[in-house]
């Protein structure tokens, strides 16, 4: 495995073996059998995969890099600064459909954040065996996370202590063994002092290397020469490496005297550099020597078995081959042992069987599945062993593989394609086995579309799933208006060259016109060959190759798909097939997407129709409101405010409708006409909820609604409130402090037709401000709306009063600074609304 590119002004390893440490020791904490931790990167919004314990990282490239923003369990925890527990594969499907597409696999998965300070560094991650729900594995999470802040504390030290870039990982993974796992065979422990040059080891290793125990002791030297006679350097060297606080990738697999094969686990103790002026490579190393053979008796009888055989430790290391799978492998077994199973078995690494793989070591249930030899090697055999029947066999700390002959075709999602000389899938051998295109990514393609509502999520989605998978790096979709295509998404083409063909009609000669008109996918796989089909079409480069999809939903012509790709390559039949197929599920997504854009400006007009033009007003009183429609979905809500006229004084009013919908918003508007009118009355706020509750309860729309109405006497400042279910008001005083308001309410609205509501009697001064609010703008997924309400009580006590020096505020400006982050906030996942008021200042009057 390749290991880390640090940052060059960073101690080399220092970073790295802080990380391995809190990995390994999480999986043990979690009872997981792998894990890793992503670390932010030097690119904002992009997370690196550090370090990946337990786990082969070539087998797991596509997770190595993840956006912020994707639907992901490792996303939300950083992003959120949430826990995620996901206990079982149902779990996961349920809550994150996209990630549970990619790895469809039977396990659970904790997700922690690491913070230090203000800082969220990463997040720690553990994969372990399926349990029965979330409240299974409290235990395991709490270890998590007490790992996760000694991890963020040390982060945090670690970039305080020095004057260099802050802390990132651009790089590879390092992947390392999980904690304890040994694989079977005879294994033996030591330590090194660098300092002394003293090895100590313990009873097993003398038997295991073959030489006397006071041989190991006269140092490092003798240590080296014994675990590899052939290659004494190479270990000597990962010794010294770390001891410098540099651990190379391990695990280290050396060959003995008779080429049998060891392994090597080599770690330090003492992340932390040598104090200031102790020489370098001083760290106590610690490791032990495997030989992981399954012993001489299992060797014998493997050996003997007629189907072939290879185990594996989980890093994808081959430890044994018996030679029956050295024959059905066509590679010796010089060829196999110590070379992980994709370089020994190259036409192994597709993506069917690599998913097979990842099953195995994430699931504790074998696998099974078929897969074609390479052409030039299937020859070789009978027709029956083109097809080997391939099952994986899971263990804690070795996976069996078992090859036999396939004497007949399996099903058409078990079959892996044979390749040809240059590893390459070509068409299958056999009549019925077709030649199967990836299907992971389509699969994981299709529910990202079905999560985006907008044409911009579509293209953002089509964008991040689609073009990687193909390797292509350009896009540009075209989108049917009045028999016109208009650009609605772009990227990677040089600025302005697509310019010239915004809104050209049905009628031009462009291969962009003529797929969608023809409802046929075009592919050139150069260059050359569109100039030759559409000779005189500007060209954006010299080289690469070009795909125009047709977006057709339900035979309606939606627009057209363009795929750009930075050098020319040939589009296989499955690839084209998977990209026309691919096509179709865009043109839904867009179309729903327009449908919705269209329907959502319709239902934001009646969602704004209902709520008040103007507020109330008084001489004495000053009131602002604000409204900030949900951006999920497009389903107006039931958030309300009004200021009314009530007596001599005003009636201040806030409520929120449960749910969304047409329905939510017919409810707010027939209790907002409600309120006004027991308002209108001079009715106590008592009398005004028990009247708007029994109006519900006869209504009987099947929904519930939260509402706070405070009466205030502009000329006192005294005011009577009662509540029902809904979040507590604030009250900045004018000297700046600011509280809760604790009014002891009564059930939400609907439910109880036997509801009583208490009134509290509060007195508001001159330059006070009162703040009511609706759940919207205080609640955050994984955050409690304690700490949420908390937070709107101190922006709003350094927001200022309207009415006093030096820290005058107009209300309307303190209104906007209160909903700022929300209104500059893309994914508003409900409603906001809120409403201010305050007592003006009476004038000064001289004499």
């Amino acid at each position: 495995m390749t290991g880390s590119t640090e940052d060059t002004h960073r101690t080399p390893g220092q970073l790295a073996t802080l990380l391995i440490d809190a990995s390994t020791e999480a999986i043990g904490a979690a009872t997981g059998h792998s894990g890793g931790i992503y670390l932010r990167s030097s690119t904002p919004g992009l997370l690196r995969l550090a370090v990946l314990a337990g786990l082969p990282g070539a087998l797991f490239r596509p997770w190595w890099r993840m956006h912020v923003d994707r639907p992901f369990p490792v996303a939300d925890a950083y992003r959120l600064g949430v826990q995620v527990v996901l206990p079982n594969a149902t779990e996961t499907m349920r809550r994150y459909p996209q990630f549970a597409a990619g790895l469809p696999s039977q396990f659970g998965s904790l997700y922690v954040p690491v913070v230090g300070g203000a800082t969220t560094y990463g997040v720690l991650t553990v994969l372990r065996p399926s349990a029965s729900d979330a409240a299974d594995l409290m235990q395991q999470r709490d270890r998590m996370v007490r790992l996760a802040e000694d991890l963020g504390a040390a982060l945090l030290r670690l970039e305080d202590g020095r004057a260099g870039p802050s802390v990132a990982w651009d790089g590879e993974p390092v992947c390392v063994r999980p904690p304890g796992a040994r694989p079977a065979g005879r294994a033996g422990g030591f330590a090194w002092d660098p300092v002394t040059d003293v090895v100590t080891a313990d009873e097993r290793l003398p038997v295991l290397l073959g030489v006397p125990a006071v041989g190991l002791g006269s140092g490092v030297r003798d240590l080296a020469e014994a675990v590899s006679p052939a290659d004494p350097q190479r270990v000597l060297a990962a010794l010294r490496e770390t001891a410098a606080g540099r651990p190379p990738p391990l695990p280290l697999y050396v060959r003995a005297e008779d080429d049998a094969l060891r392994l090597v686990e080599l770690w330090s103790p003492y992340a932390a550099p040598a104090p200031p002026g102790t020489p370098s490579g001083t760290h106590p190393v610690r490791g032990f020597v495997v030989d992981p053979g399954p012993g001489a008796a299992a060797d014998a009888a493997a050996d003997l078995l007629p189907e072939g055989v290879l185990c594996l430790d989980r890093l994808g290391m081959i430890l044994y081959a018996n030679p029956r799978a050295g024959q059905l492998l066509h590679r010796s077994r010089a060829e196999l042992l110590g070379r992980p199973l994709w370089e020994g078995v190259p036409w192994l690494s597709q993506p069917a069987c690599e998913d097979h793989l990842r099953s195995a070591l994430l699931s504790p249930d074998p696998v099974r599945f078929h897969v074609g030899l390479p052409v030039g090697e299937a020859d070789e055999e009978p027709y029956e062993s083109a097809w080997l029947d391939v099952c994986v066999y899971p263990g804690p700390d070795v996976l069996t593989c078992t090859f036999r002959p396939a004497n007949r075709v399996a099903a058409a999602a078990d079959l892996a394609p044979p390749l040809d000389e240059t590893d390459e899938p070509v068409a299958a051998v056999a009549a019925g086995a077709p030649s199967m295109a990836p299907l992971y990514r389509p699969i994981v393609l299709a529910i990202a579309l079905t999560e985006a509502v907008t044409a911009r999520q579509v293209a953002a989605v089509v964008m991040r799933e689609l073009l990687p998978a193909f390797g292509g790096g350009r896009l540009a979709i075209y989108l049917l208006q009045d028999r016109h295509l208009y650009l609605s998404w772009e990227s990677g083409f040089p600025k302005g060259f697509l310019a010239p063909f915004e809104g050209v009609g049905l009628d031009a000669h462009l291969p962009g016109v003529e797929t969608l008109t023809s409802g046929r996918p075009l592919f050139f796989d150069s260059m050359q060959q569109l100039t030759a089909a559409y000779p005189g079409i500007a060209l954006d480069a010299e080289q690469g190759a070009r795909a125009f999809l047709p977006l057709i939903a339900s035979g309606r012509p939606v627009g057209s798909c363009i795929l750009g790709f930075d050098r020319s390559r040939t589009f296989s039949s499955e690839e084209r097939t998977v990209l026309t197929a691919l096509a179709g599920l865009i043109a839904h997504a867009m179309e729903k997407a327009q449908r919705y854009e269209s329907e959502a400006a319709l239902a934001r007009g009646l969602q704004q129709a209902l709520l008040p033009r103007r507020l109330s007003v008084h001489p004495q009183v000053e009131t602002t409101g604000r409204y900030l429609p949900g951006t999920q979905g497009m389903e107006v809500g039931g958030d309300w405010y009004d200021v009314v006229e009530s007596g001599d004084g005003l009636a201040l009013v806030i409520g929120d409708v449960q749910g969304h919908g047409v329905q939510a918003a017919a409810t707010m508007g027939q209790l907002r006409s409600a309120v006004r009118a027991f308002a209108l009355g001079d009715r106590p706020p008592d009398e005004v909820l028990s009247g708007i509750n029994h109006l519900l309860i006869d209504l009987d729309p099947g929904q519930f609604a939260s509402c706070c109405y405070i009466r205030l006497d502009p000329a006192s400042g005294m005011t009577c409130a009662a509540n029902a279910g809904h979040p507590p008001p604030l009250l900045r005083r004018p000297d700046g402090h600011t509280e809760v308001v604790d009014l002891p309410g009564g059930v939400v609205l609907g439910v109880d037709p036997q509801a009583h509501y208490p009134l509290t009697e509060l007195m508001i001064e001159p330059g006070a401000v009162l703040a009511l609010y609706t759940d919207g703008l205080v609640e955050r997924p994984g955050v409690d709306i304690d700490d949420g309400i908390t937070a709107l009580r101190v922006a709003l006590s350094k927001a200022g009063s309207p009415a006093t020096r030096p820290a005058r505020r107009p209300l309307a400006g303190i209104a906007d600074r209160l909903t700022a982050t929300a209104r500059h906030t893309a994914d508003r996942p409900d409603d906001i609304a809120l409403l201010l008021a305050t007592r003006r200042v009476a004038p000064h009057r001289g004499r």
